[in-house]
């Protein structure tokens, strides 16, 4: 989900104490889909599809300042919030039109709370930068799901009432304007000096060329999706879903980043991993002759291993710093996103239906997956010194326009089969941020988070053994995410 908005305050403050008040709206582009209502393995379950697109919230909030002259603020907020949601829920393949397909749409508005924690850095007397957490939860309305198949023995299952609830983890990156006492005198000049100090800190900025490189060990968390559609009108309806999850992996990571006197910069990482942990659900609905020979099953939910996983990444980027002094610098920066990942699936256990056992020894390579996603990103950059020597710095970019290939193998079959995947279209998101420490005004060491984010449209395309399969519909996605840790050396 990637979020954008904006919002305006008051503050109060007495010595280091600051209270404040915050109305804030924004806008979201975001997917989720998930299956929902599997209440038995012969029953066929829905497809629930949600997507929030506005947040407004109301805070109150307490922070203190500190540092020699009180410029870094440290803050906690709690207040209420309002969200606009809306998705579907619709059933899964019952056998190839074979019975009425059932979906309810939802569309609601709903008041919920907020808490949160971040830090502000002063930079002039008018302009600050904020890193912020927030974490939001709604409930939601009563909602009437779609009457279903049970299969076997075949019967309707009546429509039912669920109830809703969301909750969302939020990492913002804000740029605040202050507007204070119009008889007070203002300067735009920075904070701090610019001239040594006895210990002088490191500075963001020079007037001349800098060059700061580095390497990072990278520990994360990865999950890809495929959603496979027999319905081109309505792909959320699906036959099959394929979800790789708790990949669990080590990378290393070079870095770099180069300022010219002009403002214009240039940066960008390269990184391989690999992971040889976690799990796939292969789940399928409406599973009947003539695709099935034998008898119909309603739904089936097969657990693999994975092993053997590797991926790479890199990104590229050309940006402007439209902000900057000696402490800071803000810029945009428009550039390039690769994500590569392949895995190899292991063992086969049935855990949702007792009419389709299996069972395949965790040691047998059953199938592979491989990935690969090219992305245009879109995003702001931004880097201040906090107290002596700790400097925090941020990178959240959105993804307008993804590229996805992909092929997996099946390899249980009587005779090998290979899937290529095709996908476009979509969003994503890409953000991180990272604390460090100067050892020497040139060497740092740091810790950081970072969160990935990219999805296709809906109308992704797919072929089997290189044959067109036209009355197929597709969707992808993947996430990593994860914590690093880093060391940089800076030329001046």
């Amino acid at each position: 989900m990637f979020v954008a908005g904006g919002q305006i305050g008051y503050n109060w403050q007495r010595d280091r104490w600051v209270l404040g008040l915050e109305l804030d709206a924004s806008g979201t582009v975001s997917d989720g889909t998930g299956t929902c209502l599997a209440v038995s393995g012969v029953v066929v379950n829905a497809n629930c599809k949600a997507g929030p697109d506005v947040f407004v919230s109301g805070i109150g909030r307490l922070g203190y300042a500190f540092g020699p002259q009180g410029h870094t603020l440290a803050y906690l907020k709690a207040g209420v919030a309002w969200q606009h949601n809306r998705g579907d829920v619709v059933n899964n393949n019952e056998f190839f039109g074979q019975a009425p397909q059932g979906a309810t749409h939802f569309d609601y508005g709903r008041v919920g709370g907020t808490i949160g924690a971040g830090i502000e850095q002063a930079l002039t007397p008018a302009w600050s930068i904020t890193l912020e957490y927030d974490y939001l939860r709604f409930g939601g309305p009563s909602v009437r799901t779609p009457p279903t198949l049970q299969v076997p023995p075949v019967a309707t299952i009546p429509a039912n009432v669920t109830s809703l609830s969301s909750s969302y983890h939020i990492g913002k990156l804000g740029l605040n304007y202050h507007l204070d006492d119009p008889n007070a005198p203002r300067s735009e000049a920075s904070f701090y000096a610019t001239k040594p100090t006895r210990r002088a800190p490191p500075i963001a900025f020079t007037e001349g060329w800098s060059l700061e490189s580095g390497t990072r060990l990278w520990l994360s968390r990865g999950r890809f999706q495929w959603d496979h559609s027999p319905n081109v009108q309505d792909p959320t309806e699906l036959v099959s879903r394929l979800i790789y999850h708790k990949l669990d992996g080590i990378s290393g990571e070079l870095f770099e980043r180069v300022d010219s006197p002009w403002g214009i910069f240039l940066k960008g990482n390269i990184g391989f991993g690999r992971f040889n942990s976690g799990a796939i659900n292969n789940e399928d609905w409406g599973l009947g002759p003539p695709v099935w020979m034998g008898d119909r099953i309603a739904y089936t939910n097969f657990l693999s291993g994975q092993a053997n996983g590797r991926f790479t990444y890199y990104t590229a980027d050309a940006g402007y710093d439209f902000l900057r002094s000696s402490t800071y610098k803000i810029g945009g920066f428009i550039g390039w996103s690769h994500y590569g990942q392949t895995s190899d699936s292991t063992g086969l256990v049935q855990i949702a239906s007792a009419y389709l056992p299996s069972r395949v020894t965790s040691d047998r390579v059953i199938g592979s997956q491989d990935t690969d996603w090219n992305a245009l990103r879109i995003g702001v950059s931004a880097e201040t010194i906090l107290l002596d020597r700790w400097r925090v710095s941020a990178d959240v970019a959105y993804i307008p326009w993804t590229n996805f290939q992909g092929r997996d193998y099946h390899l249980l079959r009587d005779e090998t089969m290979f899937t290529d995947q095709r996908g476009s279209g979509g969003a994503g998101v890409q953000i991180e941020g990272v604390l460090s420490y100067f050892l020497t005004n040139n060497f740092s060491i740091g810790v950081g988070g970072r969160y990935w984010s990219m999805w296709t449209s809906r109308f992704g395309r797919e072929s089997v053994n290189s044959i067109a399969n036209g009355d197929m519909r597709a969707k992808f996605s993947m996430e990593r995410w994860g914590t690093f840790f880093q060391a940089s050396y800076k030329l001046e």
